[in-house]
């Protein structure tokens, strides 16, 4: 690992715990040569599957966009950026647990609905709305009593 201030190969690590349940690595390093301290965050780098989008073009899963939408749908609701950081890693483990290496926008927004609906109904109701294009107040009552069953 290069010295962030010195550019020097030369490190080692003084301290590692696991953060975010055991997902990541946290290492303390200290420069051999500079003395300067830093701190690195090591992870797995596993594949997730393209998206298949509703018109057909695919692209790279987003982890970015995954976390936006999500953020969105959940903005002035009370749930914790823990929470919805381990929403994140479920639908990516969920994702590649379907061992395919291409899935459809659909599949990705009902398990984005799925998750919403156990961490937040006002959030749920609101994603559902944009994703489904409700056209008027009678498919939100729709959703919103199917919410009860």
């Amino acid at each position: 690992m290069f010295c962030p201030f010195c550019s020097e190969q030369e490190t080692k690590v003084i301290d590692s715990r696991l953060v975010a349940e055991g997902h990541q690595v946290r290492r303390r390093r200290e420069c051999m040569v500079c003395h300067e301290r830093f701190t690195t965050f090591e992870s797995a780098e596993l594949v997730m599957p393209r998206v298949i989008k509703r018109d057909g073009s695919r692209e790279p899963f987003n982890e970015d966009k995954l976390r936006a939408g999500l953020q969105r749908a959940l903005e002035k609701r009370p749930v914790s950026t823990e929470k919805v950081e381990q929403c994140v890693l479920s639908l990516k483990s969920k994702l590649r647990a379907t061992g395919e290496r291409e899935v459809s926008s659909e599949l990705l927004g009902n398990l984005i609905m799925t998750a919403l609906r156990e961490l937040d109904k006002v959030a749920y109701v609101r994603f559902a709305s944009v994703y489904r294009s409700f056209e008027d107040i009678r498919e939100f009552g729709e959703e919103i009593a199917r919410l009860g069953d």
